[in-house]
């Protein structure tokens, strides 16, 4: 549908909508007994974190290499991490399991590495969720259809995934980004499916948001050297209109949201999803937060103050949120906070 560069009309059709109070017609996202996130790619990998009732951490021996300067030939080796996200979310429900795959990473080859000596089938994934188009997010896809060979799979993203971005630093060439060509992706095996509205699966339970309502002050997008290409001219982006995330209703719990950089405001997706399922408790918030650098930085304190009042239970906040606001929620939030780790699971359980 959309293999050509976006229009300016794309673009103003894109724009989001303010839209305070509850929703009319609440999504009627079905309640699911258990939730495995599993991080595949994140920007750190950590061999020694240890595991706890929330946590399964990897051993420091995941694989082994060969390596000549060791006597016996061989060395161990960790998983790896880049900057990038991906994360398999495992729902259950009673006794049925489905599995899907949210974002591959950077690298054509890191996702299937680390998924690979972590003893993940990435055969049984029944679909994969793109939380938006940039290349640190879908670096992987090639690297799974490989895996799979060409049997069928589908993929879930907005239409405005194949646009095509750049970076205009002030004083330097301008530093286009990869862009995601549809015709290759369905070539190898990806039914893209692709929607702005929000998206309901697994049986109604799991619910993908499609475009995140911008409706705080604070949260203001990318800043001018993030730019678009309209099919006319290259003009700033802030919105990156195709940022969406993964939210699941835990039984008794709450929601649980899965981002791959937040582009849209952390604060915005967790209001968007409260307001798209009638769930008011936030129990757990899993990826990037793009709070990195010295554009987003300045909004750290008051997006601290707005999770505190969600009051989490489990809050794991990595890839491009960066070391500030990371140890600022760990501060404000000691008990829901973890260190996120390339090859970390976190198992939810019902209440």
């Amino acid at each position: 549908m959309c293999e050509t560069p976006a229009t300016a009309g794309d673009i103003a059709a894109a724009i989001p909508r303010p839209a305070p109070g509850t929703a009319v017609d609440p999504i009627a996202l079905q309640p699911v007994d258990e939730v495995v996130i599993t991080t595949l790619v994140d920007n750190v990998y950590d061999a020694l974190l240890v595991s706890d009732e929330r946590v399964t951490r990897r051993p420091f021996r995941v694989g082994i290499a060969q390596a000549a300067q060791f006597e016996d030939g061989s060395t161990t080796v960790g998983l790896r991490a880049e900057h990038g996200f991906s994360a398999l979310v495992t729902v259950r429900r009673q006794t049925t399991s489905t599995t899907l795959l949210f974002d591959t990473g950077l690298s054509p080859d890191a996702m299937v590495v680390n998924a690979d000596r972590l003893g993940v089938d990435l055969s049984a994934i029944q679909a994969v969720i793109l939380s938006h188009g940039h290349f640190d997010h879908a670096g992987g896809l090639i690297g799974l259809a490989g895996k799979r060979g060409t049997r069928s799979l589908p993929m879930v993203a907005h239409p405005m995934i194949w646009t095509r971005r750049r970076f205009g630093l002030p004083g330097a060439e301008p530093d286009e980004l990869p862009t995601l060509s549809k015709a290759t992706l369905s070539a190898e095996g990806l039914e893209v499916i692709e929607r702005r509205e929000p998206s309901l699966l697994v049986d109604g339970s799991v619910l993908i948001t499609g475009e995140v309502d911008r409706t705080t002050d604070f949260e203001r997008g990318m800043p001018p050297e993030h730019q678009g290409w309209d099919g006319v001219a290259w003009r700033h982006d802030p919105l990156v209109i195709d940022d969406q995330a993964l939210i699941v209703h835990l039984r008794g719990r709450g929601l649980i949201i899965v981002t791959g950089c937040g582009h849209a405001g952390a604060i915005n997706i967790v209001r968007h999803a409260q307001r798209l399922t009638a769930v008011p408790k936030l129990h757990a918030l899993i990826g990037g937060l793009h709070l990195n650098g010295p554009a987003f930085e300045p909004i750290i304190p008051t997006t601290v103050d707005h999770l505190i009042e969600f009051a989490p239970e489990l809050l794991v906040a990595g890839h491009c949120t960066g070391w500030r606001a990371q140890h600022q929620m760990a501060a404000a939030l000691p008990e829901a906070w973890l260190q996120g780790s390339s090859g970390s699971s976190y198992r939810l359980l019902a209440a």
